[in-house]
């Protein structure tokens, strides 16, 4: 659920369960669509592809992917019920009227940042498309998240702001 008050330009600390999903699983999620399966998740998508694990880490480095990737996929996302999405960049007027339409918001982390944000994984398991590697599908339990909302669910865009 995402809280009415959020509007673009505001700094939120996110803790909860993301899912990473890039390019490569975008594609197979809407086919998943389009032959009337479920999404393999419910919840926020996370725009990253993250590297291996060092030792005794959860995770590698996860900065974001540069979000516009995603904005063939997204509205089709965002209409059957992914309402929070994470990454980098502003996103095309589909994607801001399909948030606006169905009430999600679009959040940006910080690009170049990758190994800070892998400190707020705490726990990470692959749920859908392993043979992607880095692109697989993972769920991400992360704790206090710095996140910026970038497009919020009125259609306030922090692109656009000045």
């Amino acid at each position: 659920m995402i809280p009415e008050n959020l509007r673009a330009g505001d700094e939120i600390s996110f803790t909860g369960v993301i899912y990473t999903a890039r390019d490569a699983a975008h594609k197979r999620l809407v086919q998943l669509l389009d032959e009337g399966k479920p999404l393999p998740f419910d919840g926020a998508v996370y725009y990253a592809g993250p590297c291996p694990a060092p030792p005794g880490r959860v995770i590698g480095s996860i900065g974001p992917t540069t979000s516009g990737r995603m904005d063939a996929y997204a509205p089709r996302l965002i209409k059957s019920g992914v309402k929070i999405m994470i990454g980098k960049g502003n996103r095309s007027q589909a994607v801001i009227n399909a948030i606006r339409e169905h009430g999600g918001v679009y959040l940006t982390a910080v690009g170049g940042a990758g190994a800070l944000l892998s400190l707020c994984v705490e726990k990470s398991e692959i749920v859908a498309f392993e043979d992607l590697g880095t692109e697989a599908v993972r769920r991400l339990t992360v704790r206090d998240m710095p996140l910026v909302v970038a497009i919020d669910s009125f259609g306030g865009n922090v692109y656009e702001l000045r």
